[in-house]
């Protein structure tokens, strides 16, 4: 019985670790601007990013090429924060424009289609998609 018990007291331990890092993606107002190249993104939602912090603040982007930029670069673009005080980062699937998981999903590169900024970093959830796309597009 306390083998039971303890086996249910880690499970759900693990489940609301497994469940933290998991804020849902937001929807930017007209005032949100890409803190990288300053443009209002709410205009732009089929190639959004974001990063949520855990405090529930967040950034949104034009683009995951932008996001990439900001993310790589934290220290120059918001000093306040940490990688550690990253809870999700969120990119819009090009073919199901839809939030993912911007740090599993796939990238395109190099392609001929363009985002809100120019050439863009093209997000997809699944690798197949990502494939098929780079074949079309010339990725």
């Amino acid at each position: 019985m306390k083998t039971l018990i303890l086996s249910l007291s880690i499970f759900v331990l693990l489940v609301s670790l497994v469940s933290a890092g998991e804020r849902k993606p937001i929807q930017p107002t007209a005032k949100d601007k890409c803190p990288v190249c300053g443009m209002f993104v709410a205009k732009y939602t089929d190639f959004l990013s974001q990063i949520i912090y855990m405090d529930g603040s967040y950034a949104v982007f034009d683009g995951a090429k932008d996001l990439f930029k900001y993310y790589l670069n934290l220290q120059s673009y918001n000093p306040s924060k940490n990688e550690s005080d990253i809870d999700s980062v969120y990119v819009t699937d090009y073919y199901t424009l839809t939030p993912i998981d911007g740090l599993t999903a796939y990238y395109v590169i190099g392609s001929n289609i363009y985002g809100a900024m120019g050439k863009e970093l093209i997000p997809f959830e699944k690798e197949a998609d990502a494939r098929e796309f780079m074949k079309d597009h010339n990725g």
